[in-house]
């Protein structure tokens, strides 16, 4: 089930998107940026900012009352932005990506945004194929990769963003 997370799911949702993103259970899943980025991904006290925001939310989705996937969208000038979308690593390939992925544009047409975008690292070449094949476009934009905290690791390269989006029908 899918819904709207809460601020007592963020140790939950900090366990998932860490195992998901960084260390070497992250490379069970195609997701993972172990090999790119030293460090966790975000933590507890970061997720509760996010959900204390009242323009974003995260949303989770929950089987046998465990979170097993998770993403972040908040509404920037119109559009809506996606982060963190995060699978369970074990599981990935299954179609939850695409249902949270669904469930986020489906947000985006509820609360009236032309578009959602995302940024994602230009070398994870699977990642941004399987965007474009749900519809997202490179848009050309491209933006650097700035770690300025470092309680969230390091690159262990040099890293740049693309821009993907996709318009929504509302």
């Amino acid at each position: 089930m899918i819904s709207r997370a809460e601020l007592k799911d963020v140790t939950a949702i900090a366990t998932l998107v860490n195992s998901a993103y960084r260390g070497d259970y992250a490379k069970k899943g195609w997701t993972t940026e172990a090999d790119l980025i030293d460090g966790t991904r975000t933590d507890a006290a970061a997720l509760s900012d996010i959900i204390k925001k009242t323009d974003t939310i995260i949303l989770k989705y929950e089987r046998d009352d465990k979170i097993i996937a998770c993403v972040e969208l908040k509404i920037v000038d119109g559009r809506l932005y996606l982060g963190m979308l995060t699978v369970e690593p074990s599981i990935q390939g299954g179609g939850i990506g695409k249902k949270m992925l669904s469930a986020a544009e489906d947000f985006g047409k509820q609360q009236g945004c032309r578009s959602v975008y995302m940024t994602v690292i230009t070398i994870r070449e699977e990642l941004i194929d399987w965007y474009k094949r749900h519809g997202y476009v490179d848009t050309g934009e491209r933006k650097p990769f700035h770690f300025n905290d470092p309680r969230f690791g390091q690159p262990k390269q040099k890293l740049e963003f693309l821009v993907l989006e996709k318009q929504l029908q509302v």
